[in-house]
């Protein structure tokens, strides 16, 4: 598993509210762990909700249950924001905020450009290789990255659900609510 690929819920974890069909982003695996974020949860709130600096309603996702009083974000403005860590060839995550903020203030970033997340989903060594082995994930490709930013989040883990076919394919048209069938 990659950085920069996506990460799929099975039906497995259906029980586990953090991750139920949730579609992950990892922004970054490396041998000591794992991090992503939960690209298809939005929260209630709204960016200028959390700081007071911005004055343009971006939408907040929830990016998993770790540090959740943290900020984070992912973008395609590569090095133009400042000190910014490189997962693939035209994703990002975080950077120097200062200039984020001015840059959303100048309206020079949209929601295709960036998107924000109250905390992360992490794994430490070895976890989500045990993980994807038990089949509580499985990996999802994407033909061009740089499409995960314009990807519409409402029915994004059907729609993964169906490409992923197979046993799948029954999964992508259940209730989120098994009592509702």
């Amino acid at each position: 598993m990659n950085q920069g690929k996506l990460i799929v819920a099975t039906p497995s974890i259906l029980g586990d509210f953090n991750f139920r069909r949730s579609v992950i982003l990892l922004a970054s695996h490396k041998n000591s762990g794992s991090i992503g974020f939960i690209l298809n949860k939005k929260t209630g709130y709204k960016l200028d909700d959390v700081v007071e600096d911005i004055n343009i309603k971006f939408p907040l996702f929830y990016g998993g249950p770790v540090e959740q009083d943290n900020l984070f974000y992912l973008h395609r403005m590569g090095n133009l924001i400042p000190n910014s860590i490189s997962i693939n060839d035209s994703l990002f995550w975080n950077g120097d905020f200062k200039f984020v903020v001015k840059l959303v203030n100048e309206k020079k970033l949209s929601a295709k450009d960036i998107r924000f997340f109250l905390g992360c989903s992490s794994w430490t060594k070895g976890q989500l290789g045990k993980e994807l082995k038990e089949k509580s994930w499985e990996p999802f490709e994407i033909r061009s990255p740089k499409n995960i930013m314009k990807m519409k989040i409402e029915n994004m883990w059907q729609e993964c659900m169906i490409s992923l076919g197979g046993k799948y394919l029954l999964w992508s048209n259940a209730p989120e609510n098994p009592n509702f069938n």
